[in-house]
């Protein structure tokens, strides 16, 4: 059966003059419809440069991106990135922000009328619509990123690609954006692939958990599955057996990471 989205041998190698990096290498995922996959790993480890090559936004020097059968080459609107910097247009309105993005998505499928309407859906999902005639200078970092996201979704694309979208932000908006996220993603069964540096997010949110090796050429070290059954409740998952294995084995992984890179 072939995967929905296949990470298909990657490799990744930056030169400098006569000078190569390597920084992934032979990386190989399969994706299915509708799941939560975290990528963590050491800074270096070509997280975020994996993340750029399914976006498109970074050519792969060796394999490809596979998306429902058709090879991923350049950006588009099937793959939408949410960053960690917001990325919002500053001298647009909230509204604005996202009904750029509906515009150029929709424009051949919805009337106006019908543009607006999903720009405020969209706004409403991440309860963002009270909001939607401020401009970004007048919101908080957390309202921010509740607007980015709204704009990613609004582009209805077949992978949500969430680069660190929570780690400029007070541990609380974090854990407030995290429960947002988890309720779409339960509400709207997207497919969702994360990078992160926070353990107990990835366990949180995440059907799978891969692990990079150190770089340079990062590789896939282990990857982990998450039996956690959804709706997943914060509260309820702080004493929760399943979930505390699951956190210890990946601080475990990194941690024996951490090790290697000190006694090299």
């Amino acid at each position: 059966m072939t995967a929905y989205c296949r990470i298909d041998h990657v490799d990744k190698t930056y030169k400098r003059g006569t000078t190569e990096t390597c920084v992934l290498k032979e990386i190989t995922l399969d994706i299915e419809k509708g799941e939560y996959v975290s990528i963590i790993g050491h800074s270096g480890c070509g997280k975020s440069t994996l993340l750029n090559i399914v976006a498109g936004l970074t050519p792969a020097t060796n394999g490809g991106v596979i998306l429902e059968g058709r090879e991923v080459n350049d950006p588009g609107p099937d793959r939408a990135v949410v960053f960690q910097n917001h990325s919002l247009l500053p001298w647009l309105t909230v509204y604005d922000n996202v009904r750029l993005a509906v515009d150029k998505v929709c424009s051949a499928t919805k009337s106006r009328a019908e543009r607006h309407a999903w720009t405020v859906h969209n706004l409403d999902l991440v309860q963002m619509t009270h909001a939607k005639d401020k401009r970004p200078s007048e919101i908080s970092g957390g309202m921010k990123q509740r607007v980015g996201l709204a704009r990613a979704l609004s582009m209805e694309p077949k992978v949500l690609l969430l680069d660190e979208p929570f780690g400029a932000l007070d541990a609380l908006t974090r854990a407030h954006l995290q429960d947002t996220v988890m309720g779409l993603h339960q509400k709207l069964g997207n497919t969702v692939m994360m990078i992160t540096h926070d353990v107990d997010e990835a366990v949180l949110l995440s059907d799978r958990i891969i692990m990079m090796t150190n770089g340079p050429a990062a590789q896939i070290g282990e990857i982990l599955p998450v039996p956690l059954a959804r709706p997943r409740k914060r509260l309820e998952l702080v004493a929760d057996a399943t979930f505390l294995k699951c956190r210890q084995r990946v601080l475990e992984f990194l941690y024996e990471r951490h090790q290697f890179v000190e006694a090299a």
